[in-house]
């Protein structure tokens, strides 16, 4: 035991110092890749090895991801990337945002965690700011680390409010992984190595009002009335797929008709992703119970939330601990909360969606009409963004010719031939305008289409990414 202590430290005083910056060779850096590589197979998850386009289409070594600013990443070996992924949604207001960064470095001087006794004035500030800012009667928050268990806590809430059991949910919905969001998960991939979790659950085609109001009267004709319906405004990991117009309103009646709770699960869509703040916005309704994340945390902390209206929170109030965590809420993560809200409204991010989003879907679009065997539908709404392919290998293919460009995009968890584009809001023009010319050369490289398409200059070099000031 002694020996395995002094190897320990020997390694982590190594990783200490090359997290605080310490210079290394080349020869070093490529050794510290293997390395990275090798505990990945044997302490991580060897899958990874195959699955990220970091190790298969990187070159002779591999991309360890080691620092960003704005929409650039850098590799430890200095390789950039125009971040055209966001972190799944994370990275709303760039990487390392200054000033997200300086209010968790402030707050770091004093305090990072909390004693779990004494009141926390940054949970109550950030749940102060988000009743300003959210829908409708929406002022209760319950802070938490992460969207699956936002997720989680909005399916106790409403089972506590309505005192039902059975949910209602969408084909091609995505809600998390742990085994209460899993179940109203509409895809089959994910759920069906976990049979169990909640016993009962309805599914209905995503956007079809018609198919929604079935199921709620199928239900009640039964006797297994609704408790909650949950619903994206916009279907991210299915693939950028927006309904029409009128469905969260028929859906918000539907709800109010038959005494089942609306949850808006803007984990994804808030914080500005679709062109408006939340994606609720576009339809003009406002749900009983909405869960947040990702962008939420400023892109630097780990932070989601369920929020809900004062009548339906009362149910929390007799036991306040009824529903607890220990790290969900701390005082870093809430000052990156609080900092996230000041960035979005301060550069008005979501106008930032809806402008850049324009420019970009229309020249995909044009990209689609002039490479339709290869592109075959582009959709979304402002930086939600998701491309449709053929096939799986094709989408794939666009994906890791992308990455040889040095541009980070991935296929959804529901499919790979859809793959999304999903950058920070603040991305400059100029980083755009790089992408599309990037996915042209992209396309033309896959070669499934004869239509004439205009030249452009090889992309397969680049000179270094020097990203202009945040717009």
């Amino acid at each position: 035991m002694r020996l395995r202590a002094e190897k320990v430290l020997e390694s982590s005083n190594r990783y200490l110092d090359l997290i605080a910056g310490k210079p290394t060779s080349e020869a070093e850096s490529h050794a510290f890749i293997n390395e990275t590589v090798d505990a990945y197979e044997k302490h991580v998850n060897r899958g990874f090895i195959t699955y990220r386009k970091s190790v298969t289409e990187a070159g002779q070594f591999a991309a360890l991801e080691w620092s960003g600013h704005g929409s650039v990443v850098l590799d430890s070996l200095g390789r950039e990337y125009i971040d055209c992924l966001g972190g799944f949604g994370i990275f709303s207001a760039g990487i390392n945002h200054p000033r997200v960064v300086k209010a968790v470095t402030d707050q770091l001087q004093r305090m990072a965690l909390n004693t779990q006794e004494l009141l926390e004035p940054w949970r109550a500030a950030l749940a102060k700011l988000l009743s300003d800012i959210t829908p409708g009667e929406l002022s209760c928050s319950f802070f938490i680390n992460n969207g699956t268990d936002a997720v989680e806590g909005a399916i106790k809430l409403a089972r506590l409010y309505t005192g039902r059991n059975t949910f209602l949910s969408t084909i091609g919905g995505f809600h998390g992984k742990s085994m209460g969001s899993l179940s109203l998960m509409g895809k089959a991939t994910f759920r069906e190595p976990f049979r169990g979790g909640l016993q009962d659950v309805r599914f209905a085609p995503y956007g079809d009002a018609i198919a929604l109001r079935a199921e709620f009267e199928k239900a009640e004709a039964v006797g297994t009335p609704i408790a909650a319906f949950i619903v994206e405004p916009i279907q991210g990991e299915a693939g950028a797929i927006v309904p029409p117009s009128d469905y969260l309103p028929q859906a918000r009646e539907l709800c109010d008709r038959f005494g089942a709770l609306l949850i808006a699960d803007e984990i994804q869509t808030g914080m500005g992703r679709t062109g408006k703040l939340w994606g609720v916005d576009h339809s003009d309704i406002a749900p009983d119970i909405m869960c947040v994340g990702k962008s939420i945390g400023g892109g630097v902390m780990p932070l989601a939330a369920f929020i809900s209206t004062p009548k339906i929170w009362e149910v929390l109030v007799p036991n306040p601990v009824i529903h607890s965590t220990t790290f969900g809420g701390n005082p870093i993560a809430c000052v990156a909360g609080i900092a996230a809200i000041n960035v979005t409204l301060e550069e008005d991010l979501p106008r930032q969606a809806a402008e850049k989003g324009e420019l970009v879907i229309k020249g995909l679009k044009d990209l689609q009409a002039r490479f339709p065997g290869v592109l075959t539908a582009v959709r979304g709404m402002g930086l939600l963004i998701g491309l449709e392919f053929p096939s799986d290998p094709i989408g794939y293919a666009f994906a890791a010719g992308l990455f040889r460009r040095r541009v980070l995009v991935a296929g959804t968890y529901s499919k790979a031939r859809t793959i999304r584009i999903e950058p920070a809001l603040n991305i400059p023009m100029a980083l755009l305008n790089d992408l599309l010319n990037r996915v042209e050369d992209t396309l033309r490289e896959i070669g499934a289409t004869t239509l004439p398409s205009r030249p452009v200059a090889n992309s397969a070099e680049h000179e270094p990414i020097l990203e202009g000031a945040r717009v």
